[in-house]
């Protein structure tokens, strides 16, 4: 067995599969998220991409984290992962407490474990340069740094975050470390990052020892560390206890206080990624047919004439586009949306709207 092949013999893959993916209405909503949907064409769901991407680093430790009005359909999805390794949460409290909750877990199962999140609803590029990274990244981890995989930004992006890369970690192959971690910026200030070459995009992907995880939590949140150990050994207490869990992101909880102390490591990774956040970025993922349009769905139930954009057409029956550019047409069996490539960012604000006007029922 070669060194990396046992580095990985304790890596679990965690996937935490929440969020509702707004910006992708009515798509994507509550009941039915994005990660539960095939937004590819690949004949998979996202989730289920998600796993085969995992699955030759990980074999069958695997580890789904999910909501309760998300667990049926991820068992339905995932019907080979044991009843076991889906984690299922009372209510979202965010990343921290759920990656956090599969991290206790694992490390008592297996002390030497360690874990990479990665989120259920990302598209991936060249698997391969993904295994790569990720095995670079175990490989760092030993030395008891948190890990995360910086994406090449490809444009001076306002949506994402960035991580500010500095020296090289000592003994990594070609990890660095992480500096800063910075919010999402205006469009100057995305500019210059570019520009510089000194910043990745923060794709959210980690990778660390269990017990080092929970380690750096307990030095800023040492109550819900000690929660969180305790739901591990007592998972029936999870009903009464994790809606008093406190409610943060991975980020804001570890990353960025252990960048700080100088105990993050960054891995650039070239492979191609997009979290899919709205329906241009959907489009990107989409081939462009002979008529001009990007369709999602059965191609029979779509005529278009002089148009381009992108349809969906979920609701059986016929969608005709015709001498209209860049447009935008979801349909579904109870909502239709018709909007413009321009303004796929405001679709957030209709379910929020939505929302407001007690139709609970759409969203």
């Amino acid at each position: 067995m070669s060194e990396s092949d046992q580095q990985l013999e304790h890596f679990w893959g965690v996937i935490p599969a929440g969020g509702a993916g707004t910006r992708l209405w009515p798509l994507s909503r509550r009941a039915v998220p994005k990660f539960l949907h095939d937004l590819t064409g690949s004949g998979r769901s996202l989730l289920q991409d998600t796993v085969s991407r995992l699955t030759p680093l990980t074999g069958e430790r695997l580890m789904v984290v999910t909501g309760v009005r998300h667990a049926e359909a991820v068992r339905e999805q995932l019907p080979d992962l044991p009843a076991d390794q889906v984690l299922v949460e009372p209510s979202q409290r965010d990343s921290m407490p759920a990656i956090g909750l599969a991290a206790a877990v694992l490390e008592a199962r297996d002390p030497e474990a360690v874990i990479g999140s990665f989120a259920a609803d990302h598209v991936i590029g060249d698997p391969a340069a993904f295994h790569d990274c990720v095995r670079e990244a175990v490989a760092t981890a030993a030395s008891g740094a948190l890990v995360t995989l910086g994406i090449t930004p490809t444009y001076p992006a306002t949506g994402f975050g960035y991580i500010r890369m500095g020296e090289p970690w000592p003994g990594a192959r070609k990890a660095r470390r992480a500096e800063q971690f910075v919010e999402k910026p205006d469009r100057a200030t995305a500019e210059a990052y570019v520009a510089s070459g000194a910043f990745r995009w923060n794709a959210g992907m980690f990778v660390v020892r269990a017990s080092t995880l929970l380690e750096l939590l307990g030095a800023w949140h040492p109550a819900l560390t000690e929660s969180l150990r305790q739901l591990a050994a007592e998972p029936a207490l999870i009903e009464q206890t994790w809606s008093s869990l406190t409610k943060i992101a991975i980020d804001h909880a570890v990353a960025e206080p252990a960048a700080d102390a100088g105990r993050v490591a960054v891995v650039p990774a070239d492979f191609p990624w997009d979290d899919v956040g709205d329906f241009a970025a959907l489009m990107s993922l989409l081939e462009v047919d002979p008529d001009g349009l990007h369709v999602l769905g059965p191609r029979d139930d779509v005529i278009s004439r002089d148009s381009t954009g992108l349809v969906a057409a979920h609701a059986g029956r016929t969608v005709v586009t015709l001498g209209v550019e860049d447009v935008v047409v979801i349909d579904t069996p109870d909502a239709l949306l018709v909007t413009t490539r321009e303004r796929v960012q405001d679709v957030k604000g209709i379910v929020q709207t939505l929302q407001e006007s007690g139709r609970e029922d759409l969203t």
